[in-house]
C-alpha cells in the first residue's frame, strides 16, 4: 500500500537504514464513542527492547525493513503486511528519522526483528486502550498540597 505524501525529509537517509516498523492499534474518540484504528509507526530500538521482554503493548507486529524499502520516490510504501486500512502516525518522518538513529546507535537492536522479517509474538493487549485524540484537562483541584517545610532547606 503506497501512501501519497511527500517524504522529502525521509529520503535523506541512506536507502540501507534500518528500521522497525510496527502495526498498533489504538483508539480515537469522536462524538462520545470510541473506534478503533490501524497505526504504522516507526518503533525506536529501546521501546523494542522492552516490548520484547513482554511488557504489555498495543503492536500487533513489527516489520524489520529498510528506508530504501519503504519509500517510492517521496511516497511511503506500507509492507504488504499491514492492512489496506492503515494509517500514519503524527510526525511520522520525524519519528521514524529519530527511531532509525537508534539503530544505528545500538545496531545489536536490529537482531531482535532481522530485516526483511516479521515478529509478532508480543504480549500485545488492549487493556490500556490508547486514545489518540484524548485530551487531558488539568484543574486545580489536581494539585497535590504540600506542606510548607517540604522545600526549606535545613
Amino acid at each position: 500500500m503506497t501512501v501519497a505524501t511527500e517524504f522529502s525529509n525521509l529520503s535523506s537517509l541512506a536507502p540501507d537504514t534500518y528500521l522497525v516498523l510496527g502495526l498498533s492499534t489504538c483508539f480515537i474518540r469522536e462524538d462520545g464513542e470510541v473506534h478503533q484504528v490501524s497505526i504504522a509507526e516507526p518503533i525506536p530500538s529501546a521501546a523494542l527492547e522492552a516490548i520484547v521482554k513482554g511488557i504489555p503493548t498495543s503492536y500487533q507486529k513489527a516489520i524489520g525493513t529498510t528506508v530504501g524499502a519503504m519509500m517510492n520516490g517521496n511516497a511511503l510504501h506500507l509492507p504488504d503486511a499491514f492492512p489496506a486500512n492503515t494509517q500514519l502516525c503524527d510526525q511520522f518522518q520525524e519519528r521514524a528519522i529519530a527511531a532509525a538513529r537508534t539503530y544505528e546507535a545500538r545496531p545489536s537492536a536490529q537482531s531482535l526483528v532481522p530485516l526483511g522479517t516479521v515478529r509478532e509474538d508480543f504480549n500485545y493487549s488492549l487493556e490500556r486502550k490508547r486514545v489518540l485524540n484524548s485530551e487531558r484537562i488539568v484543574k486545580v483541584e489536581d494539585n497535590v498540597k504540600q506542606h510548607a517545610y517540604t522545600h526549606e532547606v535545613p
